[in-house]
């Protein structure tokens, strides 16, 4: 900003109001941490100040003044009064004022070319105060982006593209990448002006707007592009100093014609090498000379367009003299003859010239010569006819051929038996197969460059007018040039002269120098420079966006590039990109490696049309462009542009450009990108959940569709870490990533003294979930009582469609040992509550046995199916065996038959139900047939029995020990406040404890204690009790004898009993049928079904 909001301090006796202060002190809170006006008897109130801030340093990271930023304030004291219902709260949320003190003294200084020359220059010295940014549209956007638009195709190649692909074909060339371009400026112009965007550039929008996955995709992708650019500006300047200045100067000479192109490839590698060694060292020494050569640059590309409007304006008057030689209607390479025609007269005597040496075997004229020589006269053409010539409408239709196809023109000629000599004639012919597609993808490169303005944001006095009117008027220039180009060439240039790529036909001169004014030199040496220039801006720019990419921290193996030199100079990131512009040199084509740079920069097109698009559409509340000019149809349009460019330029590197991308975004995903920017695939993501969970709800999900959703109740220990987290293991395996999973747990007391307890059990829960490699979601209740936060869980867990359907929980193996008895009873009663929930629940037993990550060898999972709870037991191993622990292990059903039951028609039914749910396992039937109680059941269940009345006894005793304990307190605390309040009175009577009444109530209470003890050794146990032990002591014996080398057994949990008072009976039967085993599952059904024979 232009102007600073200050907080200044005014005499009293100068205030309006006359009052008087009470001599507070009244803190400046503009000016900075711990300031505060001295005076007494002042007032705040705001005044400008246009001193430069000093917030934030530039490195490519949030820096927000808003509430959350709140280490200015630490430490800082306020002491006002007027405010003090909140000063308890001032550190989190600070006052309105130092607020807006923050925002006013915030800027964007860019981590560029500007500081790193101020570091050059104040090297050891104190550093001089960074000047506010001054730059306007013109300097700061305009021409930067006309700079890096005009370039190295518009000399090298635009003539050639009009040539082959005609005046019509190209003007749907030109229109259809600048609007590409156009559509994309518009969309950055929204996002652009969506906020401030600091240093980054392109890539920082991007990011910001869909997040890490995609911004560190596209913006290695920008960065894969403008170090590409920088190789097809070398290699554009290496052949402009080859072919067109000195061609002397060539290491490689191919002394056959079919080997010049291979001679020439290998010439551009090595001056291309040394080129680019030399543009590293200048950059890697000083960008700021760099810099500083910037205009020279821009004026060199700004004098060569003027004169090339000037030579195609005069052709009118005066065309220029190039004459063009042809043999029939194939145009020749105008190099090793002076004169166009076969003979000569000097002397009065024929003589042969230097042209029929190429041709014929001699200098003689009865010399054999090639066939279509001998067949064809030789005719010389203008090569500029001029703009009145009618040429356009010779050049309005495309020529489109082969390699090695010959440059002719459309004169009648002799047709000659093509032979083996023809190709080591001097003919011109095309050096690469031409078609529409390549020429698309040679021609793009020349319309990027649009980003120029939004990389250098951190120095425009408003960047958010100057970004969109700058750029979109640079692009809306750089059309009408191309545009105009297109067809100015086209009618003043003859049409076998713009098909010669090198210009060999002219004398080896560039084609549009040919119709520059005054000279040809102008366009050579301007686009020369042009070219150099070009090349270091990219050398100076791709590094600080990899530097800004890496120093995100979103690509972990590329953080050693976001270090540099004292001065913030990214010496590696500068290394990497000229390893990888090399690769590009080597390549040393420009037509194959525009097509390259092409992909990668419409990639970060695509993207941009796409980050604006979405914001539009999800009408995110901190979308709100100061450019109004935009519209959702026009991003999708350019999106759509963008993605059929890229097919059209050329499929495979689309395809391999998208792989590239795919795979970075693939890798931060897997690395776990924990950036938060707000970007709009969140929103993408929020959307598409709200919607997908409202469907979910309108309908509970039909049995085929079933799988369960898991809710997983944790227990934590002293230190908030997670004590079963073979849990989470079995989780993971049972769902293999698939469907709902929530990890719960509770924690005792109250959330305003256990909040950051609660946080830290969070962080515990989700670094065990990572390390068990457990998908899902963490949810910590903080609750009265474990039972209490159990409920609220099983209840509230979720939302909407996607809730739990199922509960996981471990067995309480040590219950016995425990002196409270609310652990087991809190088991129960989360047992009735998924009852009552119509949930299914699995207990597992011993699961700190189960396996983690080994594959288990072979063996059996056993499912004692013994009542129907809805298929659950079936179904559960299946999903087990999808798991790479579990794969090897085979399933075996056993179900249990009654007395009257016919045991092989069970089996058969069972195998059939088996083939019918699409299931492979083993099926067995186990007799149980009615038998005696055993004397071992009936003393097990009196064991129980009087177990469970000691303890309630010794429960009972201890508690009237504590009740009496607690009177005893109450009472003396009562006495001495009584003493104290009253110490002149009279002694009161003291009140013994041990009174005769309490020794006869203690002596009943001793012989009731022993009675009691008395009757638990006379007490018989009851039958139903009786009963229950006895299933389950048989049930377990058949269980032990098949299954106990199982892997894995599951069996149906039965309930709990309606009467309160067998729950601890309840637990004691449990432990019974699970006695002898190692691992168990047990598995109670939600009530509905879950598996079906159905498709």
């Amino acid at each position: 900003m232009s102007e600073r909001f200050r907080v200044v301090p005014v005499a009293a006796h100068e205030s309006a109001f006359g009052d008087e202060t009470d001599g507070d002190t009244v803190f400046d809170a503009g000016v900075g941490e711990g300031e505060r006006a001295e005076r007494r008897g002042s007032v705040p109130i705001l005044q400008y100040s246009r001193e430069p801030n000093k917030y934030g340093d530039g490195n490519p990271r949030e820096s927000s003044p808003f509430i959350h930023n709140t280490d200015d304030y630490k430490g800082t004291l306020y002491d006002g009064k007027n405010m003090a219902l909140f000063e308890e709260e001032i550190e989190s949320n600070p006052m309105v004022s130092s607020l807006l003190s923050k925002l006013a003294n915030y800027t964007n200084l860019t981590q560029g070319v500007r500081e790193h020359e101020e570091a050059d220059e104040d090297e050891g010295a104190k550093k001089k105060k960074v000047k506010s940014p001054q730059m306007g549209t013109f300097i700061g956007v305009y021409l930067p982006c006309l700079q890096n638009i005009l370039g190295v195709i518009l000399f090298l190649r635009m003539t050639w593209i009009v040539g082959t692909a005609g005046i019509l074909e190209s003007f749907i060339i030109v229109s259809m990448c600048c609007s590409c371009t156009m559509l994309t400026a518009i969309s950055m112009s929204a996002i652009a002006t969506n906020g401030v965007v600091p240093a980054g550039g392109s890539y920082y929008m991007i990011s910001r707007s869909l997040g890490p996955e995609f911004g560190g995709a596209v913006g290695l992708c920008f960065y894969l592009g403008t170090t590409f650019a920088g190789a097809m500006y070398i290699l554009g300047t290496i052949e402009i100093f080859l072919t067109y200045i000195v061609p002397s100067a060539a290491i490689f000479k191919a002394e056959e014609k079919a080997l010049e192109a291979e001679a020439m490839l290998n010439n551009m590698r090595v001056y291309g090498t040394c080129c680019l060694t030399l543009m590293a060292v200048v950059v890697f020494v000083g960008v700021k000379y760099v810099n500083k050569l910037a205009l020279v640059f821009l004026a060199c590309v700004v004098l060569s367009i003027l004169s090339i409007y000037a030579g195609v304006f005069k052709t009118i008057f005066e065309p220029p003299v190039f004459p063009v030689c042809l043999l029939g209607n194939r145009t020749l390479q105008n190099h090793g003859f002076d004169k166009c025609m076969k003979t000569d007269i000097i002397d009065n005597v024929t003589v042969t010239t230097r042209l029929w040496a190429l041709f014929c075997s001699g200098p003689e004229l009865n010399a054999s010569c090639n066939e279509y020589f001998s067949l064809n006269n030789v005719t010389e053409i203008q090569g500029i006819p001029g703009l009145t010539s009618g040429a356009i409408s010779e050049n309005m239709w495309g020529s489109y051929g082969p390699t090695g196809m010959m440059v002719e023109k459309d004169l009648p000629s002799v047709p000659a038996t093509a032979s083996p000599q023809d190709k080591d004639m001097p003919y011109v012919v095309n050096d690469i197969t031409t078609f529409f597609t390549l020429l698309v993808g040679i021609y793009f490169p020349s319309v990027t460059g649009i980003m120029a303005g939004s990389n250098r944001s951190g120095d425009l006095r408003d960047a958010q007018r100057s970004i969109p009117i700058g750029t979109i008027l640079a692009i809306a220039t750089t059309t009408i040039i191309y545009l105009s180009c297109v067809v100015l060439f086209g009618a003043a240039i003859d049409g076998v002269v713009l098909r010669d790529k090198f210009g060999d036909s002219v004398k080896g001169n560039l084609v549009i120098g040919t119709l520059s004014w005054p000279s040809p030199w102008v366009i050579v040496i301007g686009s020369f420079f042009s070219c150099c220039g070009a090349g270091l801006q990219s050398l100076t720019g791709a590094p600080r966006l990899l530097q800004a990419i890496a120093r995100d921290g979103i690509v972990p193996f590329l953080e050693v590039f976001g270090h540099g030199k004292a001065n913030g100079e990214p010496t590696w990131a500068l290394l990497l990109t000229a390893l990888i512009c090399e690769s590009g040199i080597l390549i040393a084509s420009l037509d194959a490696v525009a097509p390259i740079l092409s992909m990668f920069f419409l990639m970060c097109y695509l993207f941009v049309n796409l980050a604006c698009a979405l914001q539009t559409l999800l009408r995110t509340p901190n979308w709100r462009p100061r450019f109004k000019f935009y519209h959702w149809t026009l991003s999708f349009l350019g999106m759509s542009l963008c993605l059929a460019l890229m097919f059209i330029s050329s499929w495979y590197y689309a395809l391999v450009a998208m792989l590239i991308a795919g795979c970075i975004y693939k890798y931060i995903e897997y690395r776990g990108a924990e950036k938060e920017w707000g970007d709009g695939i969140r929103g993408v993501s929020l959307n598409a959940a709200r919607f997908a969970l409202i469907r979910l709800e309108e309908a509970p999900p039909h049995t085929k569709n079933w799988r369960p959703q898991m809710l997983v109740l944790l227990n934590l220990d002293s230190e908030l870490s997670v004590k079963h987290p073979r849990l989470l293991s079995f989780t993971t395996q049972l769902k293999a990533g698939k469907g709902l999973t929530i990890v719960g747990s509770v924690l005792e007391g109250t959330y305003l003294t256990r909040d950051t307890e609660a946080k830290q059990a969070e962080q515990n829960i989700k670094s065990a979930m990572s390390a068990e490699k457990t998908k899902g979601f963490c949810h910590v209740v903080v609750s009265s009582n474990q039972r209490d936060g159990i409920s609220h869980l099983v209840q509230s867990a979720g939302l909407g469609g996607m809730k739990h359907n199922s509960v996981l929980m471990a067995w309480p193996g040590n219950w016995r040992q425990s002196n409270d008895p609310q652990s087991w009873k809190s088991f129960i009663e989360t047992v009735r509550e998924t009852t009552a929930a119509h949930l299914a629940l699995l207990v597992a037993k011993n699961v700190d046995s189960f396996p983690h990550q080994e594959r288990l060898s072979e063996g059996t999972i056993d499912v004692w199916w013994i009542v129907h709870d809805g298929g659950m037991l079936m179904l559960l191993p299946f999903l087990l065996r999808q798991h790479k622990v579990w794969r090897k292990c085979k399933m075996r059903i056993f179900t249990v038959a009654q007395l009257d039951d016919n045991s092989i028609q069970m089996k058969k039914d069972l195998q059939m139900f088996l083939y019918h749910l699409r299931l492979n396992a083993e099926v067995e039937v186990v007799e149980m047939h009615d038998s005696d109680i055993s004397a071992f059941t009936y003393e097990k269940t009196l064991v129980m029995e009087q177990r469970s009345q000691m303890l309630k006894q010794m429960q009972l005793s201890r508690t009237e020990r504590e009740r009496e304990a607690q009177l005893i307190h109450d009472r003396n605390t009562a006495s001495h406040a009584a003493l104290n309040d009253k110490a002149d009175a009279a002694p009161e009577r003291v009140h013994m404890t041990w009174t005769k009444e309490k020794f006869f109530s203690n002596r009943n209470r001793e012989h009731n204690a022993t009675m009691a003890v008395r009757d638990l050794f006379n007490m018989k146990p009851n039958q139903s009790n009786v009963r229950c032990m006895h299933t389950a002591v048989k049930l377990n014996e058949v269980v032990v004898n098949k299954s106990q080398g199982a892997h894995l057994v599951l069996l149906n949990m039965p309930g709990p009993p309606r009467n309160r008072g067998g729950d601890e009976n309840y637990m004691e039967f449990m432990e019974v049928m699970m006695e002898g085993l190692n691992r168990v599952l047990l598995v109670r059904g939600g009530g509905r079904e879950v598996i079906t024979i159905y498709s």
